[in-house]
């Protein structure tokens, strides 16, 4: 790799490198120490071709969620089974992972301008600007740069456009789908709105077990599927839509606490083997 070489974005890759091994180093310890990352599918990630996929994703924080990916993303690179263990699968990370995120969150302040160097594609959100909802035009060139980004590597995507959870999927990653023709593989996760603070910047619990289920590709006609249908897909395969929701009994809520109760257990005994 040539030292000044720089991907599609004008940002130099051995800079990259840099600040995504050091915020590595940072923040491996809240997915293995302070709390636990299960993860599933991991095999999945080293069966992809380098370019042309897109993640789609449930949304929990701001920047804890895809900075876990690219801990497993990596980690599954360089061979390991649904674990992050050893931090050294970073020394050498892929370059081309990339991210979209909301302009104005990413420029909101230092880490957050550093972490956009590190893969940031940052758009325009169409339906809110400053806390207040707004309804303005996608931006032709949002778009194409995450198509560029396709082109040049992995694409993480979160299509609700919110830490809210079921909210609806919005079309645009739909429009991009079928633009694109990208790989799909959707990805779910839990436990990190329990972990971290909004913004995913400050542990706010610790001995949360959190999840990541990596799922198959999506099996998509990218000529014939309407966006309707593939905004559909995306809705079950994150298990945003709603039909997952359901009224919980009192009883059933009782059950649910009891079972977390048992995940802290469980995640003291490993930490005292350790």
């Amino acid at each position: 790799m040539s030292l000044f070489k720089k991907n599609p974005f004008g940002h130099y890759l051995f800079i990259k490198k840099m600040l995504i091994r050091y915020l590595g180093i940072l923040t491996h310890s809240r997915y293995k120490r302070f709390n636990e990352l299960k993860i599933e599918g991991s095999e999945i990630i080293r069966d992809l071709p380098d370019t042309k996929v897109l993640f789609v994703s449930n949304h929990q924080t701001y920047f804890a969620d895809v900075v876990a990916m690219y801990h497993v993303f990596n980690a599954s690179l360089k061979g390991r089974i649904d674990s992050i263990k050893n931090v050294g699968y970073l020394w050498n990370p892929k370059l081309n992972i990339y991210y979209v995120a909301a302009k104005e969150t990413m420029k909101g302040s230092f880490i957050a301008k550093v972490l956009a160097y590190a893969g940031s594609v940052s758009i325009d959100r169409t339906w809110r600007a400053a806390g207040q909802d707004v309804n303005r035009q996608v931006k032709l060139s949002d778009i194409t740069n995450i198509g560029k980004a396709l082109e040049d590597g992995w694409v993480i995507t979160f299509p609700q456009g919110t830490t809210t959870p079921w909210k609806p999927i919005r079309k645009g990653t739909a429009h991009i789908i079928k633009r694109y023709q990208p790989i799909v593989i959707p990805i779910v996760i839990d436990g990190f709105r329990r972990s971290f603070d909004k913004k995913g910047l400050r542990i706010k619990k610790k001995g949360i077990l959190q999840s990541m289920v990596i799922k198959e590709p999506l099996d998509i006609d990218y000529e014939n599927e309407s966006i309707d249908q593939i905004v559909e897909k995306i809705e079950f395969a994150i298990e945003q839509h709603p039909s997952f929701l359901k009224v919980l009994t009192k009883e059933q809520i009782a059950e649910i606490e009891e079972e977390n109760k048992l995940r802290y257990y469980d995640l003291e005994k490993e930490s005292d083997k350790e």
